[in-house]
C-alpha cells in the first residue's frame, strides 16, 4: 500500500511537470485554415483558439486560447470575478446548433489588468484560467502572441472573429456560426485624429476601413484580432471598443497585446505563450498623418543600435537536453549545405561570416556549391524563422593542427530572435567544472525531423595535453553533421564560443569517447589573427564580459530553473527515481 502511494504522488508529480515548455512550437498553425480572401461564416476549425465566454449560459464574449489552460479577453467583459458564473466554450462553431468538436471548462481564475482604466478603455485586457487544461485538436489549438516591440504598420491585413453582432443592435441570426472579417490596420495617429487626441493610447491599435462596413461589433468583445507572417497567425490585437460598429472614419479599437508580454508572462510561469515579433516592412504610412492638435511625429530616426554578440532571447539554459524543443535557443547555429544537404554545422560570428572547421570543406571550398541556413531547428520539417543565403568565398586558416573555415555570406541576414551572432573567445580562461554546450545536427539523430541536438558538459583538466590553445571537456558523443558546430558557455550573460568541433577518424559516424579521457578541442583565440584578418573587428558582447584571461565560473552554483526549483522536478524519470530511492532507504531505516 505504501509502495502504491508513493508511486502515485510521483504519477502526479511527473503529471505536473509536463508542458513547461513555451507554445511556440505549436501556435498559430491552423490545420484546417487556409485563409487568403475573407467570406462571412469561418469554416470549421479555421480559428482554432476562438474561445465563447458565457455568463448565466448566455454568450457575452469571445477570446482566445493562448496555451492549453489559459484564455486571453477582454477586461471590460467581466463586471463579476465570480468564476461560478462563466463557462468557456473552445472548438465551437454555432452558438446554436451542433457542436461536435467543442470541450468546455469552468474557470478558476479571472485576473484583470491592475490599470485597465474603464472610462478610457485603457488596458482593456484579462486573462482567464480554465479548471483543467484542453487537448488541442484540428479545432482547438493556441494562437501565437506578438511579441514586445513588434512593428505594426498601417494597412496591415488582419482578421477578426466573433459572434457579435452584424450591424448596430442587429444580432447574429440562428445558427449563430462563427463570423470572420478582414480589416486593415489603421495607424494610431491617424486613430486618434478619427476619435479625437488623445483617445487612442499606445496600449491600443486600431482597424477598419476608411469607408465603413467592416468591424467588429457587440458580441465580439475580448475576442482576437490577428496577422499572418511566415505562415503563422499572430495575434495582435483584443477587441475592446469602438463608435457604432463598422462606420466611415471610425475604426474599431483593440488592445495591443504586444504591450503585455511582460503582465502575461508574469501570471503564466509553466508553458507560457508562444510570443513572435511581428514586423512589418518599409515605411509606416501613419507618420504622414496630422490633423489639429495631434503632435507632429519624430523629425529623428533614432541611431541604429550596435550588433553585440552573445544574445539568445530564446534562450534559458541551466540544465542540458538532447533534442532541442523550441526555435531560438541557440540562434547562431547554421546548417551549411552541399546541394541541398546538410554537410556541417557552423556559428554566425559577424554579420555576414559564418565559422566552421576546414575539415568540412577539404576537397569542396567553391563557394557557390554551397548554401548557409540561419534559424533553422528541424532539418526535416516546418522551420518558419529560417533564411537561406548564398556564400560567396571560403577562407581557411593554415595552422599545423586543426583548422576553422570561414564563409562570407551574399548578403546580410535581418537579425532576429532567431538568428544571432555568438561572440569568439579571446583569450579567456575557461576554469575547471564550468559547464558548457556543443550543438549540431547529429547524423542519424533527432528523430525523423531531424531536430537539432544539444549536449551539455563541463570543462576538465587536459592532463599532458595542457596548453594555451587547448580547451578539455569530459566524454562527448559526436557525428559527421556536428563537425564545424560550437563549443560554448555563458559568461556575465554572453554566450561565447570556446571551440570549434571536430570529429576524428574517416568513420562518418566514429564517436569520440576516450574511454574517460578529457576531449582536447583547440581554442578560438588560437585564430585570432586569421579571423581578424577575415572577417575584421570582433563583435562586442551583449553584455560586459570579463577582460582577457578572466576566469569563467558558470557551472559552480546548483542548477536551478527560471523559477527557482531543481530541474529534478522537470525531469519524470530523474524524479521518479529520486522519489523510490527515499522509500527504500526509509524501509532500511526501519
Amino acid at each position: 500500500m505504501a509502495v502504491y502511494k508513493l508511486l502515485s504522488v510521483a504519477t502526479l508529480l511527473i503529471l505536473l511537470t509536463r508542458g513547461s515548455h513555451s507554445q511556440l512550437d505549436e501556435c498559430g498553425q491552423p490545420r484546417l485554415n487556409t485563409r487568403i480572401v475573407g467570406g462571412q461564416d469561418a469554416p470549421a476549425g479555421s480559428w482554432p483558439w476562438q474561445a465563447s465566454i458565457h455568463e448565466f449560459n448566455s454568450h457575452i464574449c469571445g477570446g482566445s486560447l493562448i496555451n492549453s489552460q489559459w484564455v486571453l479577453t477582454a477586461a471590460h467583459c467581466f463586471s463579476s470575478d465570480n468564476t461560478a458564473d462563466f463557462i468557456i466554450y473552445l472548438g465551437r462553431q454555432s452558438q446554436q446548433g451542433s457542436n461536435p468538436n467543442e470541450e468546455s471548462r469552468t474557470l478558476t481564475q479571472i485576473i484583470l489588468h491592475p490599470d485597465y482604466n474603464n472610462p478610457a478603455n485603457d488596458n482593456d485586457i484579462a486573462l482567464l484560467k480554465l479548471a483543467s487544461p484542453v487537448n488541442f485538436t484540428d479545432y482547438i489549438g493556441p494562437v501565437c502572441l506578438a511579441q514586445s516591440g513588434s512593428s505594426i504598420h498601417a494597412g496591415t491585413d488582419s482578421w477578426v472573429t466573433g459572434w457579435g453582432h452584424i450591424r448596430s443592435g442587429e444580432p447574429l441570426p440562428s445558427p449563430q456560426n462563427l463570423q470572420e472579417v478582414e480589416v486593415p490596420v489603421v495607424g494610431n495617429r491617424q486613430c486618434n485624429c478619427d476619435y479625437g487626441v488623445d483617445s487612442i493610447t499606445n496600449n491600443m491599435i486600431c482597424a477598419g476601413l476608411r469607408d465603413g462596413g467592416k468591424d467588429s461589433c457587440q458580441g465580439d468583445s475580448g475576442g482576437p484580432m490577428v496577422s499572418k507572417q511566415n505562415n503563422r497567425w499572430i495575434q495582435t490585437g483584443i477587441v475592446s471598443f469602438g463608435q457604432g460598429c463598422a462606420l466611415p472614419n471610425f475604426p474599431g479599437v483593440y488592445a495591443r497585446v504586444s504591450r503585455y508580454q511582460s503582465w502575461i508572462n508574469s501570471h503564466i510561469s509553466r508553458n507560457q505563450p508562444g510570443f513572435i515579433t511581428f514586423t512589418s516592412t518599409g515605411t509606416d504610412s501613419d507618420l504622414s498623418v496630422t490633423c489639429p492638435g495631434l503632435p507632429p511625429p519624430p523629425t529623428t530616426t533614432p541611431a541604429p543600435q550596435p550588433v553585440v554578440c552573445g544574445r539568445a532571447p530564446m534562450n534559458s539554459r541551466i540544465g542540458g537536453g538532447s533534442l532541442v524543443e523550441n526555435a531560438g535557443v541557440w540562434p547562431w547555429m547554421a546548417s551549411i549545405q552541399k546541394n541541398g544537404s546538410h554537410v556541417c554545422g557552423g556559428t554566425l560570428v559577424a554579420e555576414e561570416f559564418v565559422l566552421s572547421s576546414a575539415d568540412c570543406f577539404s576537397n569542396f571550398t567553391m563557394a557557390s556549391e554551397w548554401t548557409v541556413i540561419l534559424g533553422r531547428l528541424k532539418q526535416n520539417g516546418s522551420n518558419p524563422f529560417e533564411v537561406t543565403l548564398n556564400v560567396t568565398n571560403i577562407t581557411l586558416s593554415n595552422l599545423t593542427t586543426n583548422n576553422v573555415a570561414v564563409l562570407r555570406l551574399a548578403t546580410r541576414p535581418s537579425l532576429t530572435d532567431y538568428i544571432q551572432p555568438i561572440c569568439l573567445d579571446t583569450g579567456l580562461t575557461f576554469s575547471v567544472g564550468s559547464a558548457c554546450w556543443a550543438s549540431g545536427w547529429s547524423t542519424e539523430q533527432g528523430g525523423v525531423e531531424q531536430v537539432l541536438q544539444e549536449r551539455q558538459t563541463t570543462v576538465v583538466d587536459c592532463g599532458n595535453a595542457t596548453s594555451n590553445d587547448s580547451i578539455c571537456t569530459g566524454t562527448l558523443t559526436l557525428q559527421q553533421g556536428d563537425a564545424g558546430g560550437p563549443l560554448m558557455s555563458k559568461l556575465d550573460g554572453s554566450w561565447i564560443q570556446a571551440a570549434v568541433l571536430t570529429v576524428t577518424g574517416s568513420d562518418n559516424n566514429q564517436t569520440r569517447t576516450r574511454n574517460g579521457s578529457p576531449m582536447v578541442f583547440t581554442k578560438m583565440s588560437a585564430y585570432q589573427e586569421f579571423l581578424r584578418s577575415t572577417i575584421g573587428p570582433f563583435l562586442s558582447p551583449a553584455t560586459n564580459v570579463t577582460s582577457t584571461n578572466s576566469t569563467m565560473t558558470t557551472a559552480a552554483p546548483t542548477p536551478t530553473t527560471e523559477n527557482g526549483t531543481s530541474p529534478l522536478l522537470h525531469s519524470p524519470f530523474l524524479l521518479l527515481l529520486f522519489i523510490t530511492s527515499i522509500y527504500l532507504l526509509l524501509c532500511f531505516e526501519k
